[in-house]
């Protein structure tokens, strides 16, 4: 029964000739739910064991919202720059080129146009994976012009924010950006085009305080966490013990700052149907 214990001695196999289990074949939930990859797409990202609303960015939304996932992107080629020289564990240029490299993406927001339900819709959507979905020049930049593109052609607007809050390698640049984009939003209420909100784990900090929470109807997706400072923070500067839920968009909606809270395989019909009750026309 040789087969049972290696018959020479010695062996090397180098690194890189070693055979793993390719990754993504699987996925387990924050429960301990664990679903086959090509599933969890097809579900929409969502585990059908438990219900959890997976992370994803703004491919997978795309995807989700507009008719056979057809769009233009807007100022897809805007990138931030590192003005201020900023080094904290690695210098800031430096980390733009990495996440860029890794990530595909050239900053954490994309803006898009097209049809939703067979009508336009512009949708400004965060990455989470772009250096935590922080806020920082460009995505307040490329939210204005997103903005600026439904106020010019009359278009509905739609956030999906995720985000862990203003970028601080960019400083009072970034914090800029809240004013910025709550004066725009202004602007597009004044035309009285449609804002819908979507808030989606996570959205926090300057993100929050800003246009996240501006929205004629701000939704969110199940379990998200929104808030401020986070849980952890305000424990430790209240020195007081939390309630259950607290910071859940379950929370948040119980107490008033949400509308609805809408399901990931609702998100397209619920948006267009705001939308269509907003400008009082024949629901799709």
């Amino acid at each position: 029964m040789a087969w049972f214990k290696r018959k020479e001695k010695g062996i090397q196999t180098l690194t890189e000739d070693k055979k793993d289990v390719p990754k993504g074949l699987w996925y387990k939930s924050p429960t301990g739910k664990i679903i086959d990859s090509d599933e969890l797409e097809r579900n929409l990202w969502v585990s059908p064991e438990d219900d959890y609303h997976v992370r994803i960015g703004s491919k997978e939304y795309f995807q989700i919202l507009f008719d056979d996932n057809e769009f233009t992107e807007l100022d897809a080629n805007l990138t931030s720059v590192d003005t201020l020289k900023f080094v904290d564990t690695k210098k800031y240029s430096d980390r733009l080129k990495d996440v860029t490299e890794k990530t595909k993406l050239k900053d954490a927001v994309r803006t898009a146009v097209g049809k939703s339900k067979g009508k336009d819709l512009v949708v400004c959507c965060m990455d989470f994976a772009f250096i935590g979905g922080s806020m920082g020049s460009v995505v307040g930049e490329k939210i204005a012009r997103g903005i600026n593109h439904s106020i010019k052609n009359n278009i509905p607007f739609v956030m999906i924010s995720k985000s862990g809050g203003a970028r601080m390698m960019e400083a009072a640049y970034s914090l800029m950006q809240l004013a910025k984009t709550s004066a725009k939003l202004a602007q597009l209420a004044e035309a009285k085009i449609p804002y819908i909100s979507l808030c989606t784990d996570p959205t926090t900090g300057g993100t929050t305080a800003s246009y996240a929470m501006l929205g004629d109807i701000n939704i969110s997706e199940p379990g998200a966490l929104i808030g401020f400072a986070g849980p952890r923070v305000v424990r430790d500067t209240t020195g007081k013990d939390l309630p259950e839920g607290f910071q859940t968009a379950e929370f948040v909606l119980e107490h008033g700052f949400l509308d609805f809270i809408a399901h990931r395989k609702e998100l397209k019909n619920k948006i267009n149907l705001y939308i269509d009750l907003i400008l009082n026309q024949e629901i799709r």
